[in-house]
C-alpha cells in the first residue's frame, strides 16, 4: 500500500467508487457458496421479485437486510449461500403482456396459447435483466451460479411432484365452489388476493309475491342482478312471522319462476325483514345453504362479468348495466319499494382493480386443515419457526387456525399448467407427472396453478428437491433466515411453512425477520395515485448505494414501518463523507506502513488505550445486536463510535504524536489508526459495502477483499477500563471549557487562564499526565492543576466527575447570570440524584437487576451527588453566603 494520497481522491464521490466494484466482486467469485465442509452452512433464499417491472424501495430494504446478514456471516466464517431468483407472477405478468398486446391492437387469443407464452418469456428475459442490474447497483452479494426462476425446469418438476403427491393423498381435489372471480382477467383469485374497499352502494328492498296469492315476503339485496339466479327464500325455523310459510313457494319477479321458502338456522331473525334470497351460484353463504337444501345452482353471468342466457332478456349486458335496468323494471312492476343508501365493503382484485364477483366455478383446491394442523403443532416444538418480532407469530397462527381451503387453479396461460388430463370420451381424470401414454385421447386441463403454489416451495425447490440426494439440498436446507414484509405472512410465509413440513419434514427456515412497509415522510403508503413513490435507483444516482442502504437498514426497528426521508439519506451521505475524510487523513499519515509492520505493543497514550477499549465495546455490541436483528441500534452504535469517538476525538488527539518528534509514539499511533480503521471498516462493511471496500483496499491489509476478511473479534488485551475513565474525564473537561467559552462568546483562539481543582491525588495525577491534551484542546494562557485552588469571584465554574474547572473571565461574566446558570445546572443534577435514588429504593429493581447494573447505579448516585454539592458550594460563594 503506497502513495495513499493519490489512490484516494480528495472528495468522496460515491458514483466513482461504486462504479465497477460489483463486477470485480463477481469476477472474484466472493459471493459464491463454497460447499466447504469445514464451515457451517448459512442459507438465505431471496424472496423472488416478480418479473413485472422495477424494484421498489421495499425490495431495496428487504434485500439490503439480507445482504447485511449474509456479508456478516461470510466474514464470521460461515459457508454462505444467498440464492437469487425471480417469480413468474402469473396474473401480474400476464396482465402486463396483454396490456402491451392491446397497445398493438392484438389480444392473446389472436396469438394463441403457445405464441402468447413465447411473448411472455421474452418479457421475462427483458425484465429479469433489469432486476439483475438493480441488484448490482444495490451491491447485493448473490450467488448467481445458483439463480432460479419459478418456471424453470427444476422448479416445474418440483411443482408437479407436490401436486401429484397431494392429489394422491386426497389433499388436492376438484370441485364446484363459490370463488372470488376477477371478470377483468377472467380468473379465480384466492381470498388474500382480494382487497376490500368501502364504497357507496344501496340496499334494494323487494316484495316477492307468494304463489298462492295470499301475500308477499320482503327481502333486501345489494346485488339485484343476481336475483335472476335465486332458487329459494330462507327464513329462520323459529321465526313466528314465517313459520306458516315454510314449504310454500314464491314467484320470482321478472322470470315468474316458482321457488321454495326454506328454513335455515343461518338466517338472523333480527336482521332486516328476517327473510333472505338464496342465490347458490353467486354467494358463498347461499352456496352452503343450497347444499343443505339440495337447491339448484343457477349461474346467470359469463366469465367477463356480462349476463348469460339464463338471465333472459338481460343477456349480453354488463353486470352493472343489468343492475340499473333490473332496478327500473322491478320498480315498474311494483316489486322494488325502497332503495336505501348504504356504505359497504366490496372486494376488488389486487391485480386488476376490478370488482370481484363471487362466482360458481369448478376449480382445484388444496384441503388445508391437515396441513395447517401440522404447521400449528410445529410452533409448540423446539424446532419451531422463530418470528422476529415475536408478535407476528400470533398473526400467523390466527390465520392458520381459521384456514379455508386454498383455490389453486387460475384461468391463465402463463404459469405451471395443472398436471391433470381429462379423457375425451369418458371424462375420466388422470393426474400425473407426465401426460398419459395414449395422449391423443386425453385433453390437459387448460388452467395454471396459482403463483403462490410454486413460490411456497421456494426454500427447497431451489436446492434441487425433489432430488433429495442433491448436494445443495443436503447441505443448505433448511435455510437460516427469511427476510420479508408483514404484508405477505399469509400469502407466502405460511404456505412455505406447511409445504416445507409436508415435503421435507422440517421447518423451511429457522428465523423469519419481519419488516414493515416503506412510507413517505408523512407516514402515507407510497402509491401511484398519490405520486409519492421513490425509485431507489434515483436515490442511488444522487447519494450512492451505501447511503441508501445504511438509511434503510438502520432507520427502524424490526416489524416497524419506515418513513422515507431524502434529508435522512443526505445525512447518511454526510456520515459516509466524514468516514472518507477521516480515513484519508489517517492514510496520508501512515507513511507507507505495511500490514506486517502494524505493531500495537509500544507504549500507548491514554487516547490510544481508550480508542482500543471503545473498539472492543463496539465490536461486542454490534455483534450481539446484529444476532438479534436490531440493526437500528447497530446503526446508532456504529455512528457514535465512528463520528464521535474516532473522528472527533481520537483523530484529533492522534495529531499530537503524528506532528510531534517522538518516532516511537508516531509508529504506535499509525499502527493504532490502521488497526482501528481496518476493524471499523469490517464492522461497517455489511451496511456500506462499497466505501468500506475502497478504504480497506487502501489500508495495510491481508487478503483480496474485505468481503472475505474476518469479522472483528474482541481482543481482551486491549480493554483498559482505567484509560476509558481517564479519557471520559478529559473529554468532560474539554467539552465543559468549550461550552463555557461559547456562553460568554470567547472563541477557542483567544487564550484564557484556566484552573482545575482535582478531588484527590489520583485525579491530579491523571490531569498532570494528560496536560498536553488539555493545553491542545482548551488553549489556556496559563493552566493550573491543583488540589486546592483559590476561586476568584468573577469566574465561570463547571463541575465534572472528580474535578472542578475554574475559568477567571474578568469583565466577561455577569454574576447574576452565572448564578442563574449554575442554579439550572443544580436542578438538573438534583433531578438525576432523585431519579437514581428512586430506582435504588425500588425493591423490584434491586431484586431483579444484575449486581453489575446495581453497582453502576450506585456509582452514578455518588457522582451526581458530588457534582451537585460542588455546584451548591459555588452558588453560595458567588452569592457571598
Amino acid at each position: 500500500m503506497d502513495n495513499n494520497e493519490l489512490s484516494m481522491p480528495t472528495k468522496y464521490d460515491p458514483q466513482a467508487i461504486e462504479k465497477g466494484r460489483y463486477d470485480w466482486w463477481l469476477e472474484g467469485k466472493f459471493f459464491e457458496a463454497k460447499d466447504d465442509e469445514t464451515k457451517q452452512p448459512y442459507t438465505i433464499v431471496i424472496p423472488p421479485p416478480n418479473v413485472t417491472g422495477k424494484l421498489h424501495l421495499g425490495h431495496a430494504w428487504d434485500t439490503t437486510l439480507q445482504d447485511i446478514l449474509t456479508r456478516m456471516k461470510r466474514m464470521q466464517g460461515y459457508d454462505v449461500l444467498w440464492l437469487p431468483g425471480m417469480d413468474h407472477a402469473g396474473i401480474a405478468t400476464q396482465a402486463k403482456v396483454e396490456e402491451k398486446l392491446r397497445n398493438d391492437g392484438k389480444s392473446r387469443y389472436d396469438l394463441g396459447r403457445e405464441k402468447f407464452v413465447e411473448e411472455t418469456w421474452k418479457w421475462k428475459e427483458e425484465y429479469a435483466s433489469h432486476i439483475r442490474q438493480q441488484w448490482s447497483k444495490l451491491g447485493l452479494g448473490l450467488d448467481y451460479s445458483r439463480e432460479r426462476f419459478t418456471l424453470d425446469e427444476g422448479l416445474s418438476k418440483a411443482v408437479r411432484e407436490v401436486f401429484v403427491s397431494l392429489y394422491n393423498k386426497g389433499l388436492i381435489y376438484r370441485g364446484e365452489y363459490i370463488i372470488n372471480w376477477d371478470p377483468s382477467t377472467k380468473t379465480a383469485l384466492s381470498d388474500i388476493e382480494v382487497i376490500y374497499k368501502d364504497v357507496q352502494g344501496a340496499f334494494y328492498h323487494m316484495r316477492y309475491p307468494l304463489s298462492d296469492g295470499s301475500g308477499h315476503i320482503e327481502i333486501a339485496t345489494t346485488r339485484p342482478e343476481t336475483m335472476l339466479g335465486d332458487t329459494a327464500v330462507a327464513v329462520h325455523p323459529e321465526d313466528d312471522r314465517y313459520k306458516h310459510l315454510i314449504g310454500k313457494t314464491v314467484k320470482l319477479p321478472i322470470t315468474g319462476r316458482e321457488i321454495p321458502i326454506v328454513a335455515d338456522d343461518y338466517v338472523e331473525m333480527d336482521f332486516g325483514s328476517g327473510a333472505v334470497k338464496i342465490t347458490p351460484a353467486h354467494d358463498p353463504n347461499d352456496f352452503e345453504i343450497g347444499n343443505r337444501h339440495n337447491l339448484e345452482r343457477i349461474l346467470v353471468m359469463n366469465e367477463d362479468g356480462t349476463m348469460n342466457s339464463r338471465a333472459g332478456k338481460y343477456q349480453g349486458m354488463d353486470r352493472f348495466e343489468c343492475r340499473k335496468q333490473i332496478v327500473k323494471d322491478l320498480q315498474e312492476e311494483g316489486v322494488l319499494f325502497k332503495i336505501e343508501e348504504h356504505m359497504h365493503s366490496v372486494g376488488h382484485s389486487e391485480r386488476s382493480g376490478a370488482v370481484v364477483e363471487p362466482y360458481l366455478s369448478t376449480q382445484w383446491f388444496v384441503k388445508m386443515q391437515p396441513l395447517a394442523d401440522e404447521a400449528i403443532a410445529l410452533q409448540t416444538k423446539e424446532e419451531k419457526v422463530n418470528f422476529v418480532p415475536e408478535r407476528f407469530e400470533k398473526t400467523y397462527l390466527r390465520w392458520m387456525e381459521n384456514i379455508r381451503d386454498w383455490c389453486i387453479s387460475r384461468q391463465l396461460w402463463w404459469g405451471h399448467r395443472i398436471p391433470a388430463w381429462y379423457h375425451k370420451e369418458t371424462g375420466e381424470v388422470f393426474v400425473g407427472h407426465e401426460a398419459p401414454e395414449d395422449v391423443e385421447n386425453w385433453e390437459q386441463d387448460k388452467d395454471v396453478l396459482d403463483t403462490w403454489f410454486s413460490s411456497a416451495l421456494w426454500p427447497f425447490s431451489t436446492m434441487g428437491w425433489p432430488d433429495t440426494d442433491s448436494s445443495d439440498f443436503k447441505r443448505y436446507y433448511p435455510t437460516a433466515a427469511l427476510v420479508t414484509g408483514y404484508d405477505i405472512i399469509f400469502f407466502w410465509v405460511s404456505r412455505m411453512i406447511f409445504q416445507g413440513l409436508e415435503f421435507t419434514g422440517e421447518r423451511p427456515f429457522q428465523d423469519v425477520l419481519i419488516h414493515g412497509l416503506v412510507r413517505d415522510s408523512q407516514g402515507r403508503k407510497m402509491s401511484k395515485s398519490l405520486g409519492n413513490g421513490v425509485d431507489p435507483m434515483d436515490v442511488i444516482d444522487q447519494y450512492g448505494a451505501d447511503s441508501l442502504r445504511y438509511f434503510l437498514s438502520t432507520g427502524s426497528s424490526p416489524g416497524q414501518d419506515l418513513r422515507f426521508s431524502m434529508e435522512k439519506v443526505e445525512a447518511t451521505w454526510n456520515f459516509a463523507n466524514k468516514i472518507w475524510n477521516a480515513s484519508r487523513f489517517a492514510l496520508m499519515n501512515m507513511d507507507g506502513l505495511t500490514y506486517e509492520e502494524i505493531d500495537l505493543s509500544g507504549e500507548k497514550s491514554v487516547a490510544d488505550k481508550w480508542i482500543l477499549t471503545r473498539l472492543n465495546e463496539t465490536i461486542e455490541t454490534v455483534t450481539r445486536l446484529s444476532d438479534r436483528y436490531e440493526f437500528g441500534e447497530v446503526g446508532r452504535v456504529l455512528y457514535n463510535f465512528i463520528w464521535d469517538d474516532f473522528c472527533d476525538w481520537y483523530i484529533e488527539m492522534a495529531k499530537l504524536p503524528l506532528y510531534g518528534e517522538d518516532e516511537a509514539a508516531k509508529k504506535t499511533t499509525r499502527s493504532i489508526l490502521a488497526y482501528v480503521l481496518d476493524n471499523t471498516m469490517r464492522l461497517l462493511h455489511p451496511f456500506m459495502p462499497f466505501i468500506t471496500e475502497e478504504i480497506w483496499q487502501n489500508l495495510p491489509h491481508s487478503g483480496e477483499s474485505i468481503t472475505a476478511a474476518t469479522w472483528p473479534a474482541v481482543n481482551g488485551d486491549y480493554t483498559d477500563d482505567q484509560a476509558a475513565n481517564e479519557m471520559k474525564l478529559l473529554v468532560e473537561i474539554i467539552r465543559s471549557v468549550r461550552n463555557s467559552r461559547a456562553e460568554v462568546n470567547t472563541p477557542m483562539s483567544k487564550k484564557i487562564k484556566m484552573m482545575v481543582k482535582a478531588k484527590d491525588e489520583e485525579i491530579l495525577g491523571i490531569l498532570e499526565n494528560n496536560r498536553a491534551y488539555i493545553v491542545r484542546f482548551c488553549n489556556p494562557e496559563e493552566l493550573v492543576l491543583a488540589l486546592n485552588v483559590e476561586t476568584p469571584d468573577k469566574a465561570m465554574t463547571a463541575v465534572v466527575t472528580g474535578a472542578e474547572i475554574i475559568l477567571p473571565l474578568e469583565g466577561l461574566i455577569n454574576i447574576e447570570e452565572e448564578v442563574a446558570r449554575l442554579q439550572k445546572e443544580w436542578d438538573k443534577l438534583n433531578n438525576e440524584v432523585e431519579r437514581v435514588q428512586k430506582k435504588l429504593s425500588n425493591e423490584g429493581f434491586i431484586k431483579k437487576a444484575p449486581e453489575k447494573v446495581i453497582e453502576e447505579e450506585k456509582a452514578k448516585e455518588q457522582d451526581y451527588s458530588e457534582k451537585r454539592a460542588a455546584v451548591e458550594t459555588r452558588i453560595k460563594e458567588l452569592k457571598g453566603e
